[in-house]
């Protein structure tokens, strides 16, 4: 089926009451319980809740790696939910960019490959030191010709976080995008996330940490797979607070 399309709008990606329910045998667990939530263009918005909650269901719908059972989820101006395998596997390659925390990278490829990696699949060719900025800013200019198994853990992350930011996507959807690195590079991090928003970039994160939802621009909080509460620019202690309540 093809996409279906309305007039471009404000708004990078939307869900309009949206459902999703987990099966196994006899039980079923509603991941996402008739949900609208618009995040808008050219902001960064994190999604936090308790374990549970239906945090990484969400992120995963508004992305396309799911169906959703009921409602639709717009990319821009194109119904997602009307897309097929096909259309859905170009607008990811094209549109959206991921950051999660297994980061897959390919074994036989250097760090500066894995992240040209996306531009080639989408058939454009990386323009001239766009891949080494990327790498550059996650603080790994030093290691574009290291392969994943030269590398440690949180280093592959970053090539990780590189890879997805290097098209500059419509949208970044990111899981837990500093989970695996220490503070600084964390911080490295986040403030190139926090750069990219300020350039126009929209940006959907789900987080645990109250000090990176802190760097976002808004915080929607979920419980029971329905969004119970919005912060538009809190400061990490307020964050907090709201999370301790809703995990009360």
């Amino acid at each position: 089926m093809a996409t279906s399309t309305r007039p471009r709008t404000a708004v990078a990606v939307s869900l309009q009451g949206v459902s999703r329910t987990y099966r196994s045998g006899a039980n079923a667990v509603r991941a996402l319980d008739d949900v609208t939530v618009d995040f808008p263009r050219g902001t960064w918005t994190a999604v936090m809740g308790p374990s549970g909650s239906g945090k990484s269901t969400l992120l995963h719908c508004a992305a396309g790696l799911e169906r959703v059972d009921a409602g639709s989820v717009w990319l821009g101006d194109t119904d997602i939910t009307a897309a097929g395998e096909r259309e859905l596997t170009d607008l990811r390659r094209r549109r959206i960019g991921f950051v999660f925390q297994n980061f897959s990278l390919i074994s036989a490829l250097t760090a500066e490959e894995n992240v040209a990696l996306p531009l080639r699949l989408a058939h454009s060719g990386p323009a001239t030191g766009q891949v080494r900025r990327a790498l550059d800013a996650v603080g790994l200019g030093d290691r574009l010709g290291h392969r994943p198994r030269e590398l440690s853990g949180g280093q592959q992350q970053r090539v990780a976080i590189a890879r997805a930011l290097a098209t500059r996507p419509d949208v970044v959807f990111a899981d837990e995008p500093t989970g695996a690195l220490d503070s600084r590079s964390a911080a490295g991090v986040l403030a190139l996330l926090r750069d990219l928003a300020d350039q126009g970039q929209s940006i959907v994160m789900v987080t645990h940490d109250p000090a990176a939802a802190a760097r976002a621009d808004a915080t929607v909080f979920l419980r029971d797979g329905r969004i119970v509460d919005h912060l538009a620019g809190p400061d990490a202690r307020t964050v907090a607070d709201h999370l301790i309540a809703l995990e009360a």
